[in-house]
């Protein structure tokens, strides 16, 4: 039986960066595609629409700004696939891809040094 309330659902994740364009072309590589957008006055950013979330990246004003101890994870469609795209980018693999508990998983960083696990598409977290 439930209380008759919702379960939260992420929506909205923010990242900020110093390199906006390195930031997102990093995140191309596992096959999120952005869009640039602007509320109102606000900063002009990248939106990307993931599922019922929305991930954006706000240029950082300064170094301060970027937040490094954010951990991030995506299931792609193949993860092999996107090891190789990080790898010609340039990005630093932590683990590459291997069977977990949790399924086909690898850890990387991201340009501003974000953790960002990789999962197949089909594993359940």
């Amino acid at each position: 039986m439930t209380s008759g309330i919702k379960e939260p659902e992420l929506r909205l994740v923010v990242i900020r960066t110093l390199e906006v364009e390195r930031l997102a072309a990093f995140y191309r590589c596992v096959g999120i595609q952005f869009a640039e957008e602007q509320h109102g006055t606000g900063s002009r950013h990248l939106a990307a629409e993931l599922s019922d979330a929305v991930v954006e990246i706000y240029p950082a004003k300064m170094l301060e700004d970027v937040d490094r101890t954010t951990r991030l994870g995506f299931s792609v469609s193949d993860v092999h696939a996107a090891i190789k795209a990080l790898e010609t980018f340039g990005a630093e693999i932590v683990v590459q891809p291997k069977q977990t508990e949790w399924g086909l998983r690898a850890v990387v960083k991201d340009p501003d040094g974000r953790t960002v696990e990789l999962y197949a598409s089909d594993t359940v977290v």
